[in-house]
């Protein structure tokens, strides 16, 4: 087929809708290749993005293939007379390649393989062994996805909260309720064939080509639950509220995991041994039990590069003002998002993270008495403010000592000073950009409310955070300024602490993703150290599978 590149449309000529859009594509296909519509059999859509370089002349961008009536030799000789007119720019012929989920085979285990933990790396590793015919074992702590939205509502509302099941436990993960973005710098193969499995159940379809693609906290929750019925349906079993106290180790290998199921009616709770030579662990970035599990245990974990920081919002009309001019507001650009960077000469550097347009900064704690924020949008992206994490990297060389553990207690320790300084039931520290560029504290509001979902006590977000951190973020933000007008404009509110943006930990394997001082445990997603996102996460979750399929049925499945 033949793909085109860079195809220009003005945003003003699409209202939207997918059938505008692929009116106006068509259009500017027509015209770059001197086509008619009768000449075409059939247009995808590969990729979109926005090209916002000049704020007055903002366009839509797309990569498009098409299949020509007369085939291939169509597309070939249209090619030859392109070249011969030197007009081939962005125009090539390419095969698609379709990445798949392994092929069934019979199951050779005589014990499951366990499968610790239901965010991204975990569902879709189960997934592709249930596809395998390896019939996993798959076990989350918290609830499944739609019991759990009931449950963080529960939280937002009383404060009551739940350490099994809250925004970073439960079936779909952190993900779930951080808006669901499928951007990542990594590049992969495998990220067609994630797409494809979200819009299978349920996504939206653009998310196939859009450059910064998004499901929506909304829309999530039946996606990832539709997973767990597909791994069921495959021969797989997916236990919730069934939480990784132990593991059995034998001769430095896996030999079975300890587990406790809370029944949810009863709420008694059980305590199991599952025999197990194959242990996934992809139990996420903030299982830190976990982490503590296993330093006990002595697998080899190290310290690896992480960031802390703070969530900061504006008025979602000035960001799309500031991004694409007189454009704002129209319906095919949407919430405008933004991605910033700052390098200071001394090394430290402050960036912008999981970037939410119109969303909301919500209450992401999974432990008592300590505040965590994060961001989220619904699909539809339509709420008042723009959120991001606001952050600086923590090095190993910042943490006192050599234990590995040591970046899980400064998280702590700031989540812990921030709940006091926010003055209990998960309230959260919050002072104006203006304030905090003057170092003084903040008292009220300025003409953007917080949206932080247990409300805000206004003050100073410093003492919550290492100095390092602050004194960068103060640095950093005019800086930041000069590439997005207003991003420092004094009434922009921020929110302290954004610390579970990554895991501060690696657990450590080998080429074959097995730990390298446990044969048996597979280490996986980014709790593990190994992803940073839902996409990432997902891919390494296929790339452990395929790890484990290989060392199961050999190298030709």
């Amino acid at each position: 087929m033949i793909q085109v590149s860079n195809l220009r449309v003005n945003p003003r000529t699409v209202d939207g809708t997918q059938s505008s859009e692929l009116r106006a594509v068509t259009h500017a296909l027509l015209k770059r290749l001197h086509l008619h519509q009768a000449d075409i059999q059939s247009i995808d859509l590969i990729r979109r993005s926005i090209d916002a370089r000049k704020r007055n002349n903002v366009h839509l961008l797309y990569t498009v293939h098409a299949n020509l009536v007369g085939g291939t030799n169509a597309e070939r000789a249209l090619l030859t007379k392109l070249t011969a007119r030197h007009d081939e720019k962005n125009v090539s012929l390419v095969t698609p390649t379709h990445p798949h989920y392994p092929s069934r085979k019979n199951n050779p285990l005589e014990q499951r393989v366990v499968v610790v933990g239901a965010g991204c790396a975990g569902l879709f590793c189960a997934l592709s062994l249930a596809k395998a015919g390896l019939e996993p074992l798959l076990i989350e702590r918290g609830d499944s996805a739609s019991r759990r939205a009931q449950v963080v509502d529960y939280f937002n509302k009383t404060a009551q909260l739940d350490p099994e099941s809250n925004i970073q436990f439960g079936v779909g993960g952190a993900g779930t309720f951080s808006d669901g973005k499928l951007a990542t710098g990594t590049k992969s193969p495998l990220h067609r064939l994630i797409m494809e499995t979200l819009v299978g159940h349920g996504a939206s379809q653009d998310i196939l080509w859009d450059s910064h693609p998004h499901v929506g906290s909304d829309v999530l929750p039946q996606i990832v639950d539709g997973i767990c019925t597909d791994i069921t349906l495959l021969g797989g079993e997916v236990r919730c509220r069934t939480k990784l106290v132990d593991l059995v180790l034998s001769d430095g290998k896996v030999s079975a995991v300890r587990v406790l199921t809370t029944d949810p009616t009863t709420q008694l709770t059980t305590e199991q041994t599952i025999p197990t030579q194959h242990v996934v662990l992809a139990s996420g970035h903030s299982a830190r039990d976990v982490f503590e599990m296993l330093y006990r245990k002595h697998i080899f974990l190290e310290r690896k590069t992480f960031a802390m920081g703070v969530r900061i919002e504006h008025l979602q009309a000035d960001i799309d003002r500031s991004q694409y001019g007189p454009f704002a507001g129209l319906p095919s650009l949407g919430a405008a998002p933004y991605k910033l960077v700052s390098h200071l000469d001394h090394g430290r550097s402050a960036f912008s993270f999981c970037m939410c347009p119109g969303g909301f900064v919500v209450a992401a704690a999974s432990e008592p008495e300590g505040v965590v924020t994060n961001g989220m949008s619904l699909a539809a992206r339509d709420g008042k403010n723009a959120n991001s994490g606001l952050l600086v990297n923590v090095f190993a060389h910042d943490l006192p000592g050599d234990n590995p553990l040591e970046g899980l207690q400064l998280q702590r320790t700031c989540e812990h000073t921030a709940f006091e300084l926010g003055g209990g039931d998960f309230k959260a520290p919050a002072q104006l950009v203006g304030d905090f560029l003057a170092n003084q504290r903040s008292s009220a509001q300025g003409k953007i409310e917080p949206s932080y979902t247990r409300g805000v006590t206004w003050g100073k977000v410093d003492a919550c955070l290492p100095a390092y951190i602050t004194d960068t973020l103060r640095t950093c933000i005019p800086q930041m300024d000069t590439q997005l007008r207003g991003f420092a404009v004094a009434d922009a509110v921020l929110t302290g602490v954004e610390s579970r943006s990554s895991s501060p930990i690696r657990v450590t394997r080998t080429p074959s993703c097995q730990s390298i001082t446990c044969d048996g445990l597979y280490p996986c997603g980014e709790g593990a150290g190994y992803a940073g996102g839902i996409m990432s996460a997902a891919t390494d979750g296929l790339r452990v599978a395929q790890a484990l399929i290989t060392n199961v049925h050999g190298k030709d499945n």
